[in-house]
């Protein structure tokens, strides 16, 4: 069973989406700390949810695992799981009442296709295209079948295409009931809810972020190397430091994001090439990454920024900016990869940390700490791939690698009047839609 798992992993290395997984092959291919399992439980529960968090983070990853429980006994017998990605062009080309129509149909038709493993005649269950007739038709089909119906909607709301926002959350409000319950992936940075949707009081917002500084982040960064890469990487193949050691060092590398970690792993094996893997490995990984993963997920991010795309170049430059800062303190004994952000330049350049987080560049691990400059700020950590890239002496020792794998203590502080007072905002052009739609 194991060199057929590690075989069939050979031909699929580039399929790292979720959502791109065969279903027969998922759940073989992907595993869950104790924290992830309870973000499942509450995509499965009662109440909508949406679970936030940047590209590759795992949202998709929980939401089909929710699906497939939901759908596997003894949970099918009361409730009815429908999974739905809404990656559809149409989506992002409409807005309004035809938004609302062409959803209906994608949603009705997913419906459909999860009824035949339930009942031979579906007919039973023919709304119109329309939320208000969708919404009745779907009290009854719970009613008929005694289940409750849970809406998993993934890639539901992106960065930068904010008009459609709207439509969907009115949907999601709308549909939402005792007996249905919508569950919706989202990234960060989604700010038109609309009018009718009041995210404290219409949804449990989860937001999804793997802390190095959990016991069970090691374990989970770990059970992917055992799972995926056991035929490539093993004790005998990593010399002076252990497989524990190099799962948490690489999880943290990246942030905890699994796409990111997994690209790592692939590039760490392909340049090792059956040989011993060291620090001068891990390192070039570290590199290979900051130039051909994260820094071009900001072009490749541009035509998906409609408004926003001008916030690009200001977004690397702020990076820019707290990647060298960062990098002044590594030679501070308790300082770590993490800094302390005045909530007054968080704000000034909201938009931009939101683009920062999705592609990955750092993570807000807390919302409001108190700095010693004064004030309080956000505590935002940084990749250690980008980091690396620009700090003094460019290498990873085996002493960094020892402080990157513990808990800092102490943060760079960031703020106001100070470094960042120089980044200015273009001006935004409401008109301006989404690049890509230009090139369907």
């Amino acid at each position: 069973m194991e060199n057929e798992r590690n075989e069939y992993y050979d031909d699929v290395e580039l399929i790292l989406a979720a959502e791109d997984f065969p279903d027969d092959k998922f759940r073989q291919y992907h595993t869950f700390s104790s924290y992830e399992n309870k973000i499942i439980r509450k995509l499965i529960a009662h109440g909508p949810v949406l679970i936030r968090g940047g590209r590759g983070s795992g949202k998709s990853a929980l939401m089909k695992e929710a699906f497939f429980r939901v759908n596997t006994p003894p949970l099918c017998n009361n409730i009815l799981g429908v999974y739905i990605s809404l990656r559809h062009l149409p989506l992002l080309r409409s807005e309004g009442k035809d938004y609302e129509k062409y959803f209906c149909k994608l949603l009705i038709d997913k419906i459909k296709n999860v009824l035949k493993n339930y009942i031979s005649d579906v007919s039973i269950f023919d709304p119109k295209p329309d939320i208000g007739d969708l919404q009745q038709e779907l009290l009854k089909l719970s009613t008929r079948l005694q289940k409750r119906i849970v809406l998993f909607f993934d890639d539901a709301a992106h960065i930068g295409r904010e008009t459609s926002l709207k439509e969907f959350f009115d949907i999601f409000r709308t549909l939402s009931s005792n007996t249905v319950s919508c569950k919706a992936a989202i990234y960060p940075g989604v700010t038109e809810f609309g009018s009718r949707f009041d995210l404290l009081n219409d949804a449990n917002v989860i937001d999804i972020a793997r802390n190095e500084e959990s016991p069970a982040f090691t374990e989970f960064f770990r059970e992917i190397l055992d799972i995926r890469y056991s035929s490539r990487i093993g004790n005998n193949t990593v010399k002076t430091i252990s497989l524990d050691d190099l799962a948490k060092f690489l999880g943290r590398a990246v942030t905890g994001n699994v796409r990111a970690y997994i690209y790592a792993v692939n590039y760490l094996i392909e340049i090792s090439n059956g040989k011993t893997i060291g620090l001068l490995e891990i390192e070039k990984t570290l590199k290979y990454l900051a130039t051909e993963y994260y820094w071009p997920l900001l072009e490749e991010l541009q035509p998906k920024l409609g408004r926003y795309e001008p916030l690009i170049e200001p977004t690397r430059q702020i990076a820019e900016i707290l990647y060298k800062s960062v990098s002044d303190t590594i030679d501070k004994l308790d300082y770590g990869p993490s800094c302390l952000i005045h909530r007054d330049i968080v704000e000034r350049l909201k938009k931009l940390f939101e683009i920062m987080e999705y592609v990955g560049f750092l993570v807000k691990r807390e919302s409001s700490r108190a700095m010693k400059s004064g004030g309080r700020g956000a505590r935002y950590i940084l990749n250690l791939c980008n980091l690396i890239e620009i700090m003094p002496g460019n290498r990873l020792t085996y002493e960094l690698f020892n402080k990157w794998n513990s808990i800092e203590k102490e943060y760079t502080e960031i703020y106001t009047k100070g470094i960042l007072d120089k980044i200015r905002l273009p001006e935004i052009d409401d008109s301006h839609d989404l690049g890509i739609l230009n090139n369907g």
